[in-house]
């Protein structure tokens, strides 16, 4: 693989679905506030991954940072997860799709290569199946050509996982879960992963746990902190080894998220909170 000068794996991402005509001016400006991470997918449909490339264009520009100084995630979604706006030949094999798929994001983010190239989701909810198999050898061709230093995988299950890992195929560095805590914030997933050296990136944790950031335990440690719950969730993911994603549109609240890092968190609150699933 030809070498280039990396990125560190950041210890927050920035998440861009969803950003639409704000995602040039929101890429640019999570930048700015400091994150070094940034995650898309080339899925016209929740994300503007063209939008992130402008953003990253104009931070460079600005001298906010540099390529190298940035870690890009972007992610391989199959028919079934787009719209009509694909980003390869529909009629094409799913070898040449995750091909074609990468070589437009590289033209989308104007780069030779992205740090992280993830399989947005698999193609059954219910295992791990040929044409996932396919389209995993297709991106492992993808980084020992050099156009990806990492691969991973999104929105899978622990049957997924463990039965990829039958097929003999290689781990992948990064899983990336929706993370619910009535769920026990993944935990199946995070042992798994723990267990193998792969890391979990967990998303939509403010959003999907609305009960979390009500609840009396969290409210209490973050008025003993002088901090918000919001920031005693992702400071609580990170102490349980999570790489966890914002997507907040505020400046603030980016602050506030990046902030969250130093935060201390006693063993006993870190297993309090990660009890609440019940």
């Amino acid at each position: 693989m030809p070498a280039h000068d990396a990125a560190p794996i950041p210890d927050f991402l920035y998440g861009t679905a969803w950003k639409e005509d704000q995602t040039q001016a929101l890429t640019e400006l999570a930048l700015r506030m400091g994150f070094r991470g940034i995650d898309t997918a080339n899925q016209r449909r929740h994300y503007f991954e063209a939008g992130v490339g402008q953003g990253l264009a104009a931070a460079y520009r600005a001298g906010v940072v540099t390529r190298a100084g940035v870690f890009l995630q972007t992610k391989f979604t199959s028919q079934h997860g787009q719209d009509h706006r694909l980003p390869y030949d529909p009629a094409a094999d799913l070898a040449t799709q995750v091909a074609q798929s990468l070589a437009s994001s590289l033209e989308h983010l104007a780069t030779d290569h992205v740090d992280s190239y993830v399989l947005h989701g698999p193609a059954s909810g219910h295992g791990w199946t040929d044409d996932d198999a396919l389209a995993w050898a297709a991106m492992a061709k993808e980084r020992d050509a050099g156009r990806t230093r990492f691969l991973g995988v999104s929105n899978v299950s622990l049957r997924h996982l463990e039965q990829m890992a039958a097929t003999g195929a290689e781990a992948p560095a990064f899983v990336q879960n929706r993370c619910f805590a009535r769920l026990g914030w993944d935990r199946d997933v995070r042992f798994f992963c723990r267990s193998r050296k792969i890391v979990y990136q967990g998303f939509s944790l403010l959003t999907a746990n609305p009960e979390v950031l009500r609840h009396r335990l969290i409210a209490g440690i973050a008025a003993r902190g002088k901090v918000t719950p919001a920031q005693i969730v992702f400071r609580f993911a990170q102490a349980v080894g999570m790489l966890p994603l914002t997507g907040t549109s505020d400046a603030e609240h980016m602050r506030q998220d990046l902030a969250s890092r130093a935060l201390a968190l006693s063993d006993d609150e870190v297993r309090a909170i990660e009890s609440l699933a019940g």
